[in-house]
């Protein structure tokens, strides 16, 4: 079973650094540095916003919570950082277990907005009426399968679909061996097998090849 998810991962891939000097400030906050921390987070929060509202959803009523607590997670995960990835990649990873933990807790906690899918952010990018439509929808439908997963598997098919991270970039920067991410996305991709394929709706919107 394959996944195709076109034209609708957030620009967040880790090479993409908002700078050279991301690095060094990364590195000078891991060590207690108040103002490098300050410096780093004014670079990196507007991409963890980015991948907080692609992996929750622009509309869900904990968006905001999720965004503060991935720059509460990050400023916590710092002194950990040795610079063996890029600051950006580090970043998301943790922006990415936030939002999926928050996205879980309310499925848990009450019932889902009926008009998130309607009320979701169109893409920037032009398209049709109905190419935005089936956009928006093919987005919810995968935000929710990712409830039915594992922490770790859930965190890696994010990553692959939701941000279009490669397998060698998830590898990267979640400290996984290339094997173990491919198990991860091949358990994942298992276990959503019987709800996707039960369900003609998500065959058509995920464009699962038969």
């Amino acid at each position: 079973m394959g996944f195709a998810v076109r034209d609708e991962h957030v620009d967040v891939h880790p090479e993409a650094t908002p700078g050279a000097s991301t690095m060094a400030i990364a590195r000078a906050a891991a060590t207690g540095d108040n103002a490098a921390t300050g410096q780093l987070l004014r670079i990196l929060a507007p991409r963890l916003s980015r991948v907080v509202r692609a992996v929750l959803g622009s509309h869900h009523p904990d968006v905001d919570d999720a965004f503060q607590q991935s720059l509460i997670g990050l400023v916590q995960a710092l002194p950990a950082f040795r610079g063996d990835c890029e600051p950006i990649g580090y970043a998301t990873i943790i922006a990415v277990r936030t939002a999926l933990a928050m996205r879980k807790r309310s499925r848990i906690e009450q019932s889902r907005r009926e008009d998130d899918v309607e009320t979701d952010a169109m893409p920037e990018h032009s398209l049709s009426q109905s190419e935005e439509v089936a956009a928006n929808r093919r987005k919810e439908l995968m935000r929710q399968l990712l409830d039915y997963l594992p922490t770790e598997q859930a965190e890696a098919l994010a990553m692959r679909i939701v941000l279009g991270w490669s397998i060698k970039e998830i590898a990267a920067h979640s400290n996984a061996p290339l094997n173990t991410v491919r198990s991860r996305l091949r358990l994942a991709k298992e276990a959503l097998k019987s709800k996707i394929e039960a369900n003609a709706d998500l065959v058509a919107a995920l464009e699962v090849p038969s």
